[in-house]
Order: C-alpha cells, then sequence, then structure tokens
C-alpha cells in the first residue's frame, strides 16, 4: 500500500483539491441544476424528481427579464473593454519596468485594490459620484456647471464600479505574459527594419494575446455575476441578471426560478468563454502558424 501510494504521490497529493473542488462546486452546482427543473415551491430547496421547463419558459416569455440579460451583456462587455484598454499600458508598464524593487511596489498596488471590501468601495464611489459628491461638488463650485451631472444610478455609474472591481483580475494575467516575452524580439524586429510602434504591434502584442484572452474572461466573468454594484450603483432602472436571481430566492422565496436564472447566467458565461478560446485556438494560432 505505501509502495502504491508513494508511485501514485502526485494522485494522493491532488485528492485533498479534488474533493475540495467537488464538495464546493461540482455538488452546487449539479444542485442548481437540478432545482432549476423542479416545478416552483415557496421556500423549498429539496430535490424533487418532478422535471418541467416551466422556471426556463417563465424567464424566456418575460421581457423585463430578457432585459435583464441584455443588460448584463452590455454593461459587461463595456466593462470588460475599458479594462483591457486601461489594464493592457498598466500591465505593459509594470512588466517593462527594469527595477523589480519597483516593479514588485507596483505590483502590490495592483494587490492592494484587492484587499478593500467591495461594499467599502462602492460606498466611495457614492461619496464621488453623487450629486453632492466630490466630481459634482468640485465642478459647481469652480462654475463649470450649474446642474450635477448624472453620474449614478444609471448605465455610466455601473460601469464604472464594474471596472474598478474587475480591473486588477485583467492585469495581474498580463504582467506575468508580457514579462515572459523576450525584449530581445523587439530588437531584432528593429534591425529588421521595424520602428517600436510597429514591432509592438507586430511582435509583442499578438504574442501577448493569450494573457488578454485569460484577463477578459476573468473579468468578464466577474462583472457579469456581480450584483452589488448594479443595485448601489445603477439602480432598478439598470437592473441586470444577478439581480434577479436574488430578487427570485430572497424576496419571493422561489429556490426553483432563482436556480433556472442562475443556471441562464451560467450558461451564458459558459458561451463566451467557449468562444473566446475558440477564436484563440483557430484564427490566433493559424495566424500565428502563418507568421
Amino acid at each position: 500500500m505505501i509502495r502504491m501510494l508513494r508511485e501514485n504521490r502526485t494522485v494522493v497529493l491532488a485528492l485533498p483539491v479534488l474533493a475540495f473542488f467537488t464538495f464546493f462546486f461540482i455538488v452546487p452546482i449539479f444542485t442548481l441544476l437540478a432545482l432549476a427543473f423542479n416545478p416552483k415551491e415557496l421556500g423549498s430547496i429539496a430535490i424533487k424528481p418532478v422535471l418541467t421547463l416551466e422556471n426556463f419558459k417563465l424567464f424566456f416569455s418575460y421581457p423585463v427579464y430578457r432585459q435583464s440579460l441584455i443588460n448584463s451583456l452590455w454593461l459587461t462587455s463595456a466593462a470588460t473593454a475599458i479594462c483591457l484598454l486601461i489594464g493592457y499600458p498598466v500591465a505593459y508598464m509594470i512588466a517593462r519596468t527594469a527595477s523589480k524593487r519597483v516593479q514588485a511596489f507596483l505590483v502590490i498596488l495592483v494587490f492592494s485594490s484587492m484587499q478593500i471590501d467591495l461594499t467599502v468601495r462602492i460606498f466611495g464611489y457614492l461619496t464621488i459620484l453623487g450629486d453632492n459628491g466630490l466630481i459634482n461638488g468640485s465642478l459647481i463650485r469652480a462654475g463649470v456647471i450649474s446642474r450635477p451631472l448624472p453620474l449614478m444610478y444609471n448605465s455610466f455609474g455601473v460601469i464604472v464600479g464594474l471596472v474598478n472591481l474587475s480591473l486588477p483580475f485583467l492585469i495581474l494575467p498580463l504582467i506575468g505574459i508580457i514579462e515572459s516575452i523576450s525584449p530581445d524580439l523587439l530588437n531584432v524586429a528593429r534591425l529588421l527594419g521595424c520602428n517600436r510602434w510597429k514591432g509592438f504591434m507586430k511582435v509583442e502584442l499578438p504574442l501577448s494575446v493569450p494573457g488578454i484572452i485569460t484577463g477578459v474572461l476573468f473579468a468578464f466573468a466577474i462583472s457579469m455575476s456581480s450584483y452589488l454594484i448594479p443595485v448601489l450603483l445603477g439602480g432598478w432602472g439598470r437592473a441586470v441578471l444577478p439581480v434577479y436571481v436574488y430578487q427570485q430566492i430572497s424576496n419571493q422565496g422561489l429556490w426553483q426560478r432563482g436556480a433556472a436564472f442562475a443556471i441562464v447566467l451560467l450558461l451564458t458565461n459558459l458561451m463566451v468563454v467557449f468562444a473566446l478560446i475558440r477564436y484563440y485556438s483557430r484564427v490566433y494560432t493559424k495566424r500565428m502558424l502563418a507568421v
């Protein structure tokens, strides 16, 4: 027995992680999936052998629920695009910093934004973006505007909050990928006649695509499932799908409907992940082979 354990040491070391993953991820997902196909029953979370598509039909038959999915998709897509536009230059600057001490300090700064509780950060944005907040108050006192700008309880406020939430998760994977790209490749490109910008576009940017896709997937998934930010910064006029998942379970006690809505949210995330991975494996790989 001891000999077998020694020969399969990797499997033995992986067993605790596998058990944790199974108990805290796979089991809840399959429980949620089973509940989604059960008929609604107020306050009940017991799984029954009765299967129905009633909860999914309800979701797609009501415009307000369909609109919440559309709101989630476009707000998340906008926030992810902004994260990429901001995060890539930041990650590039950190990765190309010559001093390791300065680089470590900058990475700590990125990590520090993740250590502050999300609720605290959101209430901080309330004091900045509110009608009497820092931005509007300063502009009004300076005579630039006469009325407060609508910075909250709209799509703008939600996108700002989502960018703040997911930006570090996009920057961190990019730092590692960009740092692994040898600067000598850019020097070779210059020797072949490329200027700095063309060398970056032809060499460094394509090689950093795996990090871009990883960061985009993290940012998209985290933003798509956010509940607090749309509620506190967007209000009910910009209701997203996680809000209705919470509403069905917490306010109405209909776990079956909430589970069905959550499955729709999960499948939407998985389709985006599949589409990006498929793009990477087909289009990007073929392009790199052609080069």
